[in-house]
């Protein structure tokens, strides 16, 4: 018998996907509770790197980084695609957050290598991360540089007489940074033209001569995740590393972009999903004044509001996964996927902000579980990947398609 049989939506859950991807859905939560369950504390306390390596490593072997890539891809899903990787994503991070963070930025590495890549540096740059043996990032972000792509300061020249690319600029909060075997890095090619104009996407392997790594960040929330710096002088790849065409690199960040932010906003749904589950159980078990907390006016206003929230982050977020898999892309995508990562991310920190307020005094110590873990996580969300008022922009850019607004 199949292993992806059909089986009967959770209620109030999984409304837009059919009975495969729930089935996947099923098998996938089981697989993060036996593989990355066990690693979270070690993740989470100790920023246990070996344990993160190792958590990607199973994911790996089960097939579960390569949904997105149809031609990689040997399981039982009659169509995988971004649904199935959205699922994926959401289930890890109601395990960790962490965690998910670090495959996230790998598959966001995966995604324009196996869509622009020149064959022989696809074939020897893909098959790691897809198996979970190597790790991917993405080098975008500046000091100067965040959600305004066309501040990029990086400039990458053509050396003729080398036949190589040269790279010089610095990059910060690069997800992944030291640890990854696979570099994405955008810079300005031509700096006479407006930078979507102008923009160039390379692929430069760990341990290229001029790429360093001057510092790590530490974070209030994400522990377990590597976050850092990457710094460019005369860094030089060979001819074939270029992805997509020279000065096309803005229009290969854009569907990244897509994908990045679909994916997250399922992260943000396993994230609240979780929140949401500790606080119900709490409301449902504390009393208090002579009886439940849950049934309590103020509690289960914050419960219902909670509840109504997750469904639709839950409905945006399949619904831009299912966009994608029926062959929208590019700007057509802008929107539902802006619309996805912003609620979505919105959401999450609301529900984890509920949870430590039903929970009390509980709900701000590591002592009493991981009310506090997630309260912190979740800060992050609507700023990476584009902040909440950039997918605002978005948004609006394509509801005003007669002007540009004013940023």
């Amino acid at each position: 018998m199949n292993r992806l049989a059909a089986t009967a939506p959770e209620a109030g859950q999984d409304y837009l996907l059919d009975a495969e991807a729930r089935a996947f859905r099923h098998e996938v939560r089981a697989a993060m509770a036996r593989e990355l369950a066990p690693l979270a504390e070690a993740i989470e306390n100790d920023n246990d790197w070996e344990a993160v390596k190792t958590g990607i490593a199973a994911l790996g072997r089960a097939g579960y980084l390569r949904p997105m890539f149809p031609d990689h891809y040997s399981g039982p899903l009659s169509a995988p695609g971004l649904v199935h990787q959205t699922i994926v994503s959401e289930e890890a991070a109601a395990v960790n957050y962490a965690f998910e963070t670090t495959i996230g930025s790998a598959l966001s590495c995966a995604y324009p290598l196996a869509h622009h890549a020149a064959p022989a540096v696809r074939d020897a740059r893909l098959a790691g991360i897809l198996d979970g043996t190597e790790i991917g990032a993405i080098c975008v972000t500046e000091p100067n540089v965040g959600s305004d792509s066309a501040g990029m300061e990086t400039r990458i020249r053509f050396d003729e007489t080398a036949r190589e690319w040269v790279i010089d600029g610095f990059k910060r909060y690069i997800s992944n940074a030291s640890v990854a075997d696979t570099y994405i890095v955008y810079g300005i090619t031509d700096d006479t033209v407006p930078a979507q104009k102008g923009m160039t996407a390379l692929v430069v392997p760990a341990g290229t001569s001029g790429m360093t790594f001057p510092r790590t960040y530490t974070f209030m929330g994400r522990r377990g995740c590597i976050v850092g710096e990457v710094a460019f002088e005369n860094c030089r790849v060979p001819e074939d590393h270029l992805l997509g065409k020279e000065n096309g690199g803005f229009r290969i960040m854009l569907e990244m972009f897509n994908f990045e932010r679909i994916i997250l906003a399922g992260a943000a749904l396993g994230v609240a999903r979780t929140a949401f589950s500790i606080a119900t159980q709490h409301a449902q078990t504390r009393d208090s004044f002579g009886q439940k907390l849950g049934c309590k006016q103020l509690i289960w206003d914050m419960v219902a509001e909670m509840s109504w929230r997750i469904d639709s982050a839950e409905l945006l977020t399949y619904r831009a996964a299912q966009m994608y898999d029926r062959g929208v892309s590019g700007k057509e995508l802008m929107k539902p996927a802006a619309m996805a990562k912003l609620v979505a991310t919105e959401i999450a920190c609301f529900c984890a902000d509920r949870t430590v307020q039903i929970l009390g005094g509980d709900g701000i110590t590591k002592e009493y579980g991981r009310a506090e873990q997630l309260f912190r996580d979740t800060r992050a969300m609507p700023i990476v990947a584009g902040t909440t008022e950039m997918a605002k922009y978005l948004i609006a850019s394509r509801d005003l398609p007669n002007i540009k607004p004013n940023l």
